[in-house]
């Protein structure tokens, strides 16, 4: 799945086109390379030189020959650079160090509210990040981009945080020049329940073209992905579920200023307070999983209910964008089949067959991990695009001249 934040006005080095192809990971030679570009030998050759030269591919293990001189295969060198991926959660931060095809080499975790501000928490995710390419031996030359999900709307095109309710002080803030300033690469920022959908089909359903991430946890949001493309909407707000209002609400107000809102009745802190008045010790998304893994029955029946709530907007989704899968992440998610039990007896009873028939409700295969899987995934999106190869291509070939 591309998903490209920028746009170059370069014409293509022709090495951009030869990398998408190997971007797969299958080693290939160079026949193999020509003949499905169409393209002399020769003309392959200097590609895969200016390719190597920057490190991005290189030679594998002999291919089988056929008689004579073996051909050698040339695939991606999926170590060779890096990207970071930085999940900014309500109350935590998670950074990761992943190699070229998205897979995890070193990762840290910090508590941290996002309310004190920007220039707090991002000065914490300078720290961590500093300190993981430290540790994995990696020279900031390695590093190709920075791929960030925030929890709440964003401008693509900027990279700001737009209005985003739970991030007081974060409106219009210009993340991507705050990481640019220190690490210089390119930096992309998105929701975080998008990079959350991106991270969740890399690691499990890179062939489902159609699918809806739902994350339930403080907040509850979904990315949508549609004909194999994250879709973000006009403003950067699809997939906004947690604001729809729900029909078995009782008037309970959200900090949006309506009632009702899925995120008001469904949430972890919104079940942990009914959790409360019934006299259990609750207060977070984490105190909820706790109950129910100790076989709380309160806990459980509310749980169920606030499955049943998130599956009656869901159901309405389903008819909307008809997608093959839907799962379930967030911290919530950790309470099991309780939750989505209660997602699938909605979405099951409340929409036509036709659009369910195929339609598989799973909980997130990346759990907690999702997030910074999907901001690396974001970061390699970019740094691997014809317009980034294309532009690295030229620079190397302005310095070789020069």
């Amino acid at each position: 799945m591309s998903d490209i934040s920028t746009f170059s006005g370069l014409g293509s080095s022709g090495a951009s086109d030869l990398f998408q192809i190997l971007r797969d990971g299958r080693p290939r030679t160079r026949s193999e390379l020509a003949q499905q570009m169409g393209l002399a030998r020769s003309t392959v050759t200097l590609r895969i030189e200016a390719l190597m030269e920057l490190g991005l591919v290189g030679f594998v293990d002999d291919a089988v020959s056929t008689g004579g001189r073996p051909s050698s295969r040339i695939a991606l060198k999926a170590g060779s650079k890096v990207v970071l991926g930085v999940d900014i959660g309500a109350s935590h931060l998670q950074v990761a160090v992943t190699d070229l095809t998205g897979h995890l080499l070193r990762q840290a975790a910090r508590t941290i509210e996002i309310t004190k501000g920007p220039d707090v928490v991002l000065k914490a995710v300078v720290e961590l990040a500093t300190t993981l390419l430290g540790d994995s031996d990696r020279a900031m030359t390695d590093l190709l981009a920075i791929g960030v999900g925030v929890p709440g709307p964003v401008e693509h095109r900027t990279g700001r945080p737009i209005n985003p309710p739970i991030m007081p002080g974060w409106n219009g803030y210009d993340v991507p020049g705050y990481l640019q300033s220190h690490f210089h690469v390119p930096v992309l920022v998105d929701n975080d329940v998008n990079i959350m959908a991106l991270g969740e089909r890399n690691v499990a359903w890179a062939n489902v073209d159609n699918l809806v991430f739902v994350k339930v946890a403080t907040g509850i949001g979904s990315g949508i992905v549609s004909s194999g493309m994250l879709q973000r909407g006009a403003d950067g707000v699809a997939g906004d579920i947690g604001h729809i209002r729900v029909h078995s609400g009782t008037g309970v107000p959200c900090h949006c200023g309506n009632q009702d809102c899925l995120e008001a009745v469904a949430s972890g802190p919104a079940v942990a307070s009914k959790l409360r008045a019934l006299g259990l010790d609750a207060r977070t998304s984490e105190d909820v999983v706790r109950l129910v893994r100790a076989g709380s029955t309160e806990a459980i029946h509310a749980v169920r209910q606030a499955g049943r709530d998130v599956g009656d907007v869901l159901s309405a989704c389903v008819s909307l964008i008809n997608p093959s899968v839907i799962i379930i992440g967030g911290s919530m998610a950790l309470t099991g089949e309780h939750f989505i039990a209660g997602i699938r007896e909605m979405v099951y009873s409340r929409t036509i067959p036709l659009a369910t028939q195929h339609l598989q409700i799973v909980q997130s295969s990346s759990g907690l991990d999702a997030g910074v899987l999907g901001a690396s995934m974001l970061a390699i999106h970019h740094a691997m695009s014809p317009q980034r190869i294309d532009a690295m291509v030229l620079g190397l070939s302005e310095s070789m001249a020069g």
